[in-house]
């Protein structure tokens, strides 16, 4: 045999001897082996075997396999995770009071709409005035009422016709097909209030005497000439008295409505009581309000007897509404029963008159906020 194997061969059955010595002892372990070959000694070598061995275990480990996990193809679908959506309280705040505005008005069957104010358009010499009649005619326009109540001083300073015509006439003239005015003070500045009368002609009814009445809706309204000198009297058997009475005796009106130029009662300079006799046949024959103006402000009176006693019942409500444009009258002392006041806004009083009741409002014109109303009252009648 070739000595070349058998020297492998004997090495090798060597190195199995040695790792039989050392699987018997459980630490490091040093060894000396002794090569022989053919009987002699050829090499002796030191083998260290820095080694921790480990029990064998008999029980064949498992053998690890790759497990294959399945990849998803296409293109995912994303599933929108779902979300909550706030409910918003809203914050309180305060609703401030809004007040309305002038409209075209949708009135019950029956029921008219008028407006109505007095001292209105300025003219020549009217110097110093706030001359508003063209903001306040422009209320008019707006609200499209029924009727137009002029409640007397329509012109300054005299009211003369070409006055009318070139300061009244582009403004308040504007509805003069459904104007029913009444004359104040400074249209008789000219002669006989004839450039009033000219320029409202049969409207205004007789020049002789400056009043009249008339029905509208289920209402009866009368228009008094409170230049009592002018027009013959306003005493008890004066001529305008005699008409009052008789008209207001064969009116079947439930609700009556009164107009004139002066106030009985004011809370200013401008209480007229001249006027006192005219206002008692309408307060014994149950009218239900009276308008004025000549005082330049705007006052609601409560419902009162002539004698200024309260009477809610039947008592007679005067509102005096001198906005209509010229300038203002400051107030002096408080008249009694006077409810509410103003003498710094411009404006109409708009009227709704149904068959049975009435509601009152103060429009002020385009920029300004102060009101008064809307307010409603029923009729009271005649009194039992």
């Amino acid at each position: 045999m070739n000595k070349k194997v058998i020297g492998f061969v004997i090495s090798f059955v060597s190195g199995l001897l040695v790792l039989a010595s050392l699987k018997s002892q459980p630490t490091s372990a040093q060894a000396s082996t002794v090569w022989r070959f053919n009987g002699s000694s050829h090499r002796r070598a030191t083998l260290f075997f820095p080694l921790t061995i480990f029990p064998v275990s008999s029980t064949p480990r498992p053998s690890l396999t790759s497990t294959k996990i399945p990849t998803r193809t296409g293109t995912p679908t994303l599933k929108p995770s779902p979300t909550r959506t706030p409910t918003l309280k809203p914050s309180p705040t305060r609703t401030p009071t809004v007040r309305p505005s002038p409209t075209s008005t949708a009135v019950s069957s029956g029921a008219v709409i008028v407006l109505g104010a007095g001292d209105i358009a300025c003219g020549r010499g009217s110097s110093g005035a706030s001359c508003k009649q063209k903001e306040t005619s422009d209320l008019l326009l707006t609200i499209n009422p029924n009727r137009v109540l002029a409640l007397g001083d329509n012109q300054y300073e005299a009211g003369a016709l070409s006055d009318f015509q070139n300061f009244y006439h582009p403004t308040w003239g504007r509805v003069k097909s459904k104007t029913s005015p009444v004359a104040g003070n400074h249209e008789y500045g000219t002669s006989n209030a004839s450039g009033y009368f000219a320029y409202f002609g049969a409207a205004a009814g007789d020049p002789a005497k400056g009043y009249y009445s008339y029905n509208l809706g289920s209402w009866h309204i009368i228009a008094l000439n409170s230049n009592c000198a002018r027009a013959g009297g306003c005493a008890s058997g004066n001529p305008q008295y005699t008409w009052l009475q008789n008209d207001l005796n064969a009116s079947p009106a439930a609700c009556t409505l009164a107009y004139l130029h002066h106030p009985l009662w004011s809370s200013s300079s401008y209480a007229t009581p001249a006027v006192k006799p005219l206002m008692q046949l309408l307060y014994d024959h149950g009218a239900e309000l009276v308008l004025a103006g000549h005082a330049h402000n705007y006052e609601r009176f409560a419902r009162q007897d002539p004698n200024g006693n309260a009477n809610p019942t039947y008592g007679l409500r005067e509102i005096v509404v001198g906005t209509g444009g010229r300038s203002f009258t400051n107030f002096s002392t408080v008249a009694a029963n006077s409810q509410v006041r103003n003498a710094a806004t411009f404006g109409v009083i708009k009227l709704t008159l149904a068959s049975t009741q009435y509601t009152w409002q103060f429009v002020p014109i385009a920029g300004s906020n102060w009101s008064d109303g809307p307010f409603t009252e029923a009729c009271h009648g005649r009194h039992p």
